[in-house]
């Protein structure tokens, strides 16, 4: 991982450094801009869009929020409302009126529809921000690493292998490139759990052996009723949690950041195979939550005899629980990060001291810092394997195979083979076991 930064840090840093620090001739640079400057696009502006561009202006001095894309026009003027509003805040706490220039975003720079992240690369931006629905991920991620941009690319970063196998190569021309690319799997830039994993890896129980992460929550997004004038892409589109095809199932799309923890304890090496289970015991059966189970539990069996266990699920009335716990040959780790539970017992009794901080945004701090420090960060391989990870297991639940990862990473299967345009679509197949078949 690389070398943690808080904004004090950055700015004093960048202030010592100066402007001549920034990366040989990037695209600010061979425009004549300012150096101080740095142009922000956002691609997706739900509620994660929202908050990544609020992160990503407050990470920089010099970041500006230049242009915005969504499939539908009406996500864009709550989302600048929003980081309008956040930031006059801020301001005001800090006594100062700084703030005012990070938003530029004429109605000339707001693009909506399917081809809104080409306008928006095309718009004169530095650093673009992907968080649309997971199936758009793989095609915006080589879009922006071919028109030479710095990328924040939200976890999951596909939906199915050949997203994977696509994410794999442009990280590769971003390293190429020089370019950063900043993953969403923001537990990787919390200071407590790096600080466990530290542990971890230093051999504070010995050789692990067992690996067990946990996400169970009580619900989801509300879904959406089909309204009229709504097609069948729109109607999915709006409820793309619901819709494999686009969300990877709640698996690949929420559960990832918790099978991401496996990959890491494991140092991001692949397990071997894997075998899951999985259905639909409490999800309503209504067309808008579509086709996407409501539960899993996946073992993957790595070499050694090592094993790792995940289970999810979505049941209402149930408890949550988001935890992770490792076992080696000389003690065990229970982490449950959202209520600051970091213990070790055996051998080397520990318990964690550092102090919490705000992952989402020391993200973005470590991505601009980069950016100004022409030490490009690229999280490309990681962030790829965890949500093949993820995708593996959901593939095992489906068609109740033992899947191991070379198939996985070479699996033909496109879960969105036409590309997407507004009218009709057909609706995907709940997976049933046995009759789903592996491809």
């Amino acid at each position: 991982m690389n070398e943690q930064w808080t904004r004090r840090e950055f700015v004093k840093t960048a202030a010592a450094l100066g402007a001549a620090s920034a990366i040989a001739t990037p695209a600010w640079a061979r425009a004549g801009r300012s150096a101080s400057e740095l142009r922000v696009g956002v691609i997706g502006c739900g509620g994660r869009g929202t908050g990544a561009a609020l992160q990503a202006l407050n990470a920089d001095p010099g970041a500006v929020l230049w242009s915005m894309g969504d499939l539908f026009p009406e996500k864009m003027q709550p989302c600048l409302e929003y980081v309008q509003s956040e930031l006059r805040g801020i301001a005001e706490e800090r006594g100062t009126t700084a703030g005012a220039h990070k938003i530029n975003v004429p109605d000339e720079r707001r693009f909506s529809g399917f081809d809104a992240f080409e306008r928006v690369m095309a718009s004169g931006v530095d650093v673009v921000l992907l968080t649309t629905p997971p199936a758009f991920r793989p095609q915006h991620l080589a879009a922006a690493v071919d028109a030479g941009k710095h990328v924040f690319c939200e976890k999951p970063v596909a939906v199915d292998a050949p997203g994977v196998r696509s994410v794999l190569e442009s990280a590769r021309r971003a390293r190429e490139k020089k370019l950063s690319l900043m993953s969403g799997f923001c537990w990787r830039y919390q200071d407590q759990v790096r600080e466990t994993f530290a542990q971890l890896h230093a051999g504070a129980i010995g050789e692990l052996h067992t690996v067990q992460s946990t996400y169970n929550t009580t619900g989801w997004v509300p879904a959406k009723a089909r309204q009229d004038g709504w097609s069948d892409a729109e109607f999915q589109a709006r409820n793309w949690q619901y819709f494999h095809p686009l969300s990877g199932d709640h698996v690949v799309e929420q559960a990832v950041h918790a099978i991401d923890w496996i990959g890491w304890a494991m140092r991001d090496a692949a397990p071997e195979r894997c075998f899951a289970v999985g259905g639909r015991q409490t999800r309503p059966d209504v067309p808008e939550t579509g086709n996407v189970y409501d539960h899993f539990s996946i073992t993957y069996e790595y070499p050694r005899g090592v094993r790792a266990y995940h289970t999810c699920r979505h049941w209402p009335n149930t408890p949550s629980d988001n935890s992770m716990y490792a076992l080696g040959a000389r003690g065990s780790c229970t982490m449950k990060p959202w209520t600051n539970e970091h213990v070790i017992a055996g051998n080397a009794a520990w318990r964690g001291s550092a102090p919490g901080n705000d992952m989402y945004q020391r993200e973005h701090d470590v991505l601009f810092g980069a950016i100004r420090l022409g030490e490009p960060v690229n999280d490309g391989v990681p962030m790829a394997h965890s949500t093949l990870l993820a995708i593996m297991g959901r593939m095992a639940a489906y068609t109740g195979a033992v899947v191991t990862w070379d198939q996985a990473m070479n699996s033909a299967e496109d879960l969105n083979p036409n590309a997407w345009t507004m009218g009709d679509r057909p609706t995907p197949e709940l997976a049933v076991p046995g009759k789903t078949r592996f491809s």
